[in-house]
């Protein structure tokens, strides 16, 4: 039985190069609509290949840049890359980096995302890298509210904080994409926060973020169908 892509569903096309993120969405075919392409593969062709995907295979993009500098050199960042028409950006949550972006993105479609806490991080990992101390949970969401009232156009979090993210009056209308999605019994790799598929749109996601569980399934389009079924069920 064919499914129907969800754009619901983003693939992180987490491979060496241009070449290989294209052999594997050529793979995918209809059964994927929306993909991330990463810093990994920023010296590998990723934006010619963002490029290609949106434009000669009807792809959104989802470039994750979490891009973070002084303000007027992100300004010039987002507005060379708002060029190329593509979907969703990641800048850090910083109020002030946000508001950079969204100069640099003004009179495009570019969605800019605000990154809060990493999901691969854990408490230990933010003490030491002497973030505030206090319950992870609440510095996401508080990170959250502060991007979002600085003009995000939504926000990228785990699974675990996107209930307590989807209460906030500063949420409403806006995006939240999780990654750190794992469907059940997937190995977590080096995420630390996770939830599956179905956990992570029920408590408030727009879009999911999978990346090895599909690319490096025997068969990507039955494990990205697999994932789209229970994201409909």
């Amino acid at each position: 039985m064919t499914i129907r892509a969800d754009d619901r569903l983003i693939v992180a096309l987490d491979v060496p190069n241009a070449l290989a993120g294209l052999d594997l969405a050529n793979r995918l075919g209809d059964s994927v609509s929306f993909y991330k392409i990463g810093l990994g593969m920023l010296t590998g062709g990723g934006l010619a290949l963002a490029n290609e995907l949106k434009q000669d295979h009807g792809k959104r993009i989802f470039l994750d840049m979490k891009l973070f500098d002084i303000g007027a050199t992100v300004e010039a960042a987002v507005r060379g890359i708002a060029r190329y028409d593509l979907d969703f950006l990641t800048v850090h949550g910083d109020p002030n980096v946000v508001r950079a972006a969204k100069e640099g993105a003004a009179g495009k479609d570019l969605k800019i995302l605000a990154v809060t806490i990493l999901t691969s991080l854990d408490r230990a990992d933010l003490d030491a890298a002497l973030i505030l101390p206090g319950d992870i949970s609440d510095i996401v969401t508080e990170r959250a509210r502060r991007a979002l009232a600085a003009g995000a156009d939504g926000v990228i979090a785990s699974p675990q904080e996107a209930r307590a993210i989807r209460a906030l009056p500063e949420a409403k209308g806006r995006l939240i994409v999780t990654p750190g999605v794992r469907p059940a019994g997937a190995d977590l790799g080096d995420q630390k926060r996770v939830a599956t598929p179905a956990r992570a749109i029920a408590d408030g996601a727009d879009h999911i973020v999978v990346g090895r569980p599909v690319w490096a399934a025997p068969d990507p389009a039955a494990a990205a169908a697999a994932i789209i079924a229970e994201l409909s069920a």
